[in-house]
């Protein structure tokens, strides 16, 4: 029987350093594999995403990714051996305070010289990519009464979304009462009708009245209040946030006193529609409710007078992330999201590396390019506290790898972290923020958030983002109520497989199709389109208006 040879196009070492090399495809066992004038057969079936050794190791011997320490073998793994949770351990290099590297090559960014976006320009300077009003609770209590002014308010306004499946209802309850039984069900073919139309925008220069539910204000931490109250705070001051109406019960710990302080701090001449509403002090929900419609509707056609005009690409502010990521995450779209940041930092833009467990590893290289000391110092300091955090609560950042994750070849933290650093691109590390801090400084942002999706995204929305580009292998709906959440596969079988959430496929970069050049520039192309209001991301067509505040220590 012929022995099968593996090209080099189905195979990928991502460093020079690295002793371990990623499959672009699935490989089987005795497939003959050459690599730097070497052939030697896989011993183990690879599947596309995971990797194989180039040579033997022994039990505690370091596997290196990316150039950088990714784990240790737990016992000896021969020559063309796959590398799974059962053979290797997590692991990576400790950190320290280093020289700066703050060397880098900008990319050519003349194509986009003369390149604006049509956005809302606010009174502190920032530009957003949309406008909505906010509707938010102080506290969980007053979540009921944002859910009634929702159903008093988007309906009328023509904000709220078209009835999807109700026709799928109907038509099962036709079958079991006319005598289906349940395998009949089962087994029909239903469709839905088409989604019944949304009532026409009364207000057309807003795009929608967004109710930010969550269950904190109260009962938890003072840390936590205090930070919510920053958060909300973040996302009143935003660039795409025309006004807000805040309902506060009264006697909770996150007082809208602290807010005002918080928004404050983040816009000093602050001077948008806000509305602070106290059940406690007003007495009836009729009262508060009443209150609530007919200041809301005031502030609304305040922020209706608001329209597009043209803005310079700097004025974008971009939060990268990445949920559901795989074996190609690293390779494709993460590097993709690395090249643009580096163009949006040389027309002097804002990009957001958040979760800083998928951190873990590459600490050096990011403290290293710290553009000074006390920056590079705050960076440390945050990964080994939220680390020593995680660890007293029974964890650590080595467990952050999703059964997903895993899956799909990224079996320890540190392969997922070298990974995900790479959204980051090359530039120099111009602020370190803890959550939930804003940016202030144009170039690369460092934000401390979970790895978690909705809580990252939640955060790097409230610390300024108004485009966030978010990479996914496996799959996820994640949005934002406010931002724009761009969805890009890292390979081309996600983006055919799930369509409704891929807004690009980066899956090209994989099949040799486009470089990774290429790839962030059509990425470009689509967020400028996306800030100017001209193309409408899925997850914003979906109504996906994910919103979860971090409860500090929680999540990893």
């Amino acid at each position: 029987m012929e022995i099968p040879a593996a090209s080099q196009e189905t195979f990928l070492q991502i460093h020079p350093a690295d002793n371990v090399l990623v499959a672009l495809k699935d490989l089987a066992p005795g497939t003959l594999i050459t690599f730097n004038g070497d052939t030697f057969p896989l011993v183990d079936r690879v599947l596309a995403k995971h990797k194989f050794t180039i040579s033997e190791l022994a039990e505690g011997d370091a596997i290196y990714m990316y150039g950088v320490l990714v784990g240790k073998a737990n016992s000896t793994i021969v020559k063309g051996g796959g590398i799974t949770v059962n053979n290797i351990h997590h692991a990576a290099d400790g950190f320290h305070l280093g020289e700066r590297h703050l060397e880098w090559e900008r990319p050519d960014v003349s194509n986009y010289a003369d390149k604006t976006f049509l956005g809302y320009h606010r009174a502190d300077g920032s530009v957003g990519t949309a406008n909505y009003w906010i509707v938010v609770p102080l506290v969980f209590c007053e979540n009921r009464n944002v859910d009634t002014l929702k159903e008093a308010l988007n309906d009328k306004l023509g904000y709220k979304k078209p009835k999807k499946y109700e026709y799928d209802i109907d038509n099962l309850i036709g079958l079991y009462q006319t005598g289906h039984s349940v395998e009949e069900i089962l087994q029909t073919d239903i469709e839905a009708a088409a989604d019944t139309p949304a009532s026409a925008r009364l207000f057309k220069n807003i795009d929608g009245i967004k109710f930010l539910n969550h269950d904190m204000g109260c009962g938890g931490t003072r840390l936590d209040s205090d930070t919510l109250c920053g958060l909300i705070a973040g996302y009143i001051t935003h660039p795409n946030v025309a006004g807000a109406t805040i309902l506060s019960l009264g006697c909770q710990h996150a007082q809208a006193g602290i807010m005002q302080d918080e928004i404050a701090k983040r816009d000093p001449n602050f001077s948008k529609p806000l509305i602070i509403l106290e059940q406690q002090k007003l007495g009836t929900e009729k009262k508060l409710l009443q209150e609530a419609i007919k200041q809301t509707f005031a502030g609304l056609i305040e922020a209706n007078r608001t329209e597009r005009t043209p803005a310079p690409l700097s004025k974008l502010c971009i939060g990268l992330e990445c949920g559901g990521s795989d074996g190609f995450s690293g390779i494709s779209a993460n590097p993709a999201l690395g090249y643009l940041s580096d163009m949006l930092v040389t027309m002097g833009g804002s990009v957001i590396l958040a979760e800083f467990p998928e951190l873990c590893g590459v600490e050096q290289q990011l403290s290293d390019r710290c553009i000074d000391v006390p920056t590079a110092n705050r960076f440390m300091q945050l990964m080994t506290d939220y680390n020593a955090l995680a660890e007293q609560g029974g964890s650590g950042f080595y467990a952050n790898p999703s059964p997903g994750n895993i899956k799909d070849g990224l079996i320890t933290d540190a392969i997922k972290s070298a990974g995900a650093a790479k959204k980051g691109g090359t530039s120099p590390v111009t602020a370190v923020l803890d959550y939930p801090e804003k940016v202030t400084k144009p170039g690369l942002n460092l934000l401390c958030t979970p790895g978690s999706d909705v809580e990252s995204t939640t955060a790097e929305v409230a610390a300024g983002a108004n485009i966030v580009l978010f990479t996914t292998g496996l799959g996820t709906p994640t949005g934002n109520p406010v931002t724009p959440v761009i969805k890009l596969s890292t390979n081309t079988a996600l983006s055919i497989r799930m369509p409704d959430i891929i807004d690009i496929n980066c899956g090209t970069i994989i099949e040799g199709t486009e470089t990774i050049k290429q790839n962030a520039e059509r990425i470009l192309n689509y967020v400028i389109d996306v800030a100017s209001g001209y193309s409408t991301p899925k997850s914003v067509q979906l109504g996906q208006d994910d919103f979860i505040p971090w409860k500090r220590g929680v999540s990893l």
